[in-house]
């Protein structure tokens, strides 16, 4: 790269981490992919109506999490004739590994559960797409109102594949660099868009299967000219890194894992920056330049929901489910090869510390101010972990009525805020003492990660998008 390309890119990427810094969030989990903000003007209690700027109900569909630049919010959904409501059980939400509840409810037998676009069934292997066609939309919203400035459909036609019935066809993420809109429909394909809903250009990337037809969900990150996309399937899973302004695919290294649903983190430390990959049996590392595996750690076992979080100089992650070890852990920066525990090690020199059945199910770890925070999916409990050590400052505390959480939690001001699948937010005081500050509630399904961004917390459910300010 000549000194000019260099120069200029350096410039645009600190235009967009001061912009970031700002009060933006650009991607899944916010600027860095930590879920943390430093605003200090945020809202700690809200209600359906108390605290609620606007809130604003799009067509169709999705768990996208909703991203916020400058004074427009960005967010996709699918949208058919024939497709139901998202649902899970009790209200608390169907996810992959949970179960069908047994007996009647209130006298009645239970209903079979129903896949997005109508069909019955769905969660079995062989499950086949729905009959119907989707499309697969993008929308802005003006930050202030929740007005519509404008909305493109990226795709329209039949799935290529199953989802079940909890899952949606616009469950990943989008991502910003303040100039375009990067938007990943699983197997459908990448879109981008300028900020004014121009189509700049799109990529497929091929159709696979995925585990049990349960859809996907694993979102885009962002490097400087890199738009990285991780598709861990049933048949030919990969990670791959797109020319961001061409869509143009740089590199795709093939990855010996079968489904998950993570998404790839940009790890930046003092000496490089990778990319980390989570899977159901290996976390793998990667050059953001050229895509060799620089460390792999093996051993884990259940499935790869959640996505890593780093801090300290150290990178935390685990996997979860009903199954398996489920283990969290902590890979020191710098680490090389493979770094694999032997039987009977917690730790090596790649590896800080190694805990079981600990991992996350679904919702992604939470580092803050030294200490990771871990939701479980069943039985709505909260953990908290000495992110040096791994050692437990409290475990299994249990949030009363919460209904599993699939949604990621967040952290501003000492607090920690946990949303349930049954919508209700949970504000817990940081640090290593259990303490439960207070508990909002806006009584919709909930499995999307807010966005926190110039002094709102922006809010997705199943039928609504949430602005929440003081």
């Amino acid at each position: 790269m000549n000194r000019r390309r260099f120069a200029c890119g350096f410039f645009t990427a600190a235009l967009v981490a001061v912009a970031a810094q700002a009060g933006d969030w650009p991607q899944f989990r916010g600027p860095n992919g930590t879920g943390l903000s430093e605003e200090k003007q945020l809202p700690t209690e809200w209600s359906a109506t108390k605290n609620v700027a606007w809130k604003s109900k799009l067509p169709g569909y999705g768990w996208s999490s909703p991203i916020v630049w400058g004074d427009r919010v960005f967010v996709t959904t699918a949208v058919s004739d024939k497709q139901t409501k998202p649902r899970g059980f009790g209200g608390g939400g169907f996810r992959p590994g949970g179960r069908r509840p047994e007996g009647k409810q209130d006298g009645k037998q239970p209903e079979r559960p129903r896949r997005p676009g109508g069909g019955r069934g769905g969660m079995g292997r062989g499950g086949k797409p729905p009959d119907a066609v989707y499309r697969r939309e993008v929308y802005c919203l003006d930050r202030a109102t929740g007005k519509v400035v404008w909305h493109q459909t990226a795709h329209e036609g039949k799935p290529t594949i199953p989802a079940q019935m909890g899952n949606t066809y616009a469950t990943e993420t989008p991502v910003t660099d303040g100039q375009r809109v990067y938007v990943y429909f699983g197997m459908t394909g990448v879109f981008c868009y300028d900020l004014e809903g121009k189509l700049l250009w799109k990529k497929e990337l091929g159709s696979y299967p995925m585990m049990a037809g349960w859809g996907t969900g694993s979102s885009p990150a962002l490097d400087g000219d890199r738009l990285f996309i991780q598709c861990d399937n049933e048949e030919k899973s990969f990670l791959a890194a797109l020319d961001k302004k061409t869509g143009k695919e740089l590199w795709r290294t093939p990855r010996g894992e079968r489904s998950s649903w993570s998404t790839p983190f940009v790890w930046k430390t003092k000496n490089r920056t990778e990319v980390v990959a989570c899977g159901n049996g290996h976390v793998r590392s990667y050059d953001v330049a050229t895509g060799k595996q620089l460390w792999e750690l093996g051993g884990l076992s259940g499935q790869a929901n959640a996505t890593p979080v780093a801090g300290d100089e150290m990178i935390f992650f685990g996997v979860g489910g009903m199954r398996g070890s489920r283990p969290l852990a902590a890979v020191r920066a710098g680490a090389s090869g493979d770094i694999t525990l032997k039987e009977g090690e917690d730790s090596n020199a790649g590896v800080a510390w190694w805990r079981k059945q600990a991992g996350p199910s679904m919702a992604s770890p939470l580092y803050y101010d030294g200490y990771l925070y871990v939701l479980e999916q069943r039985g709505g409990m909260l953990s908290c972990y000495n992110a040096k050590t791994g050692e437990p400052a409290y475990k299994g505390e249990r949030l009363p009525e919460a209904r599993g959480f699939t949604s990621s939690p967040w952290a501003y001001d000492g607090k920690v805020f946990c949303l349930a699948d049954n919508g209700q937010a949970f504000v817990i005081q940081a640090g290593a003492t259990f303490k439960l500050l207070g508990k909002n509630t806006i009584e919709e399904m909930c499995w999307s990660s807010p966005a926190i961004a110039h002094g709102a917390v922006f809010l997705r459910s199943v039928d609504h998008l949430y602005c929440i300010k003081k």
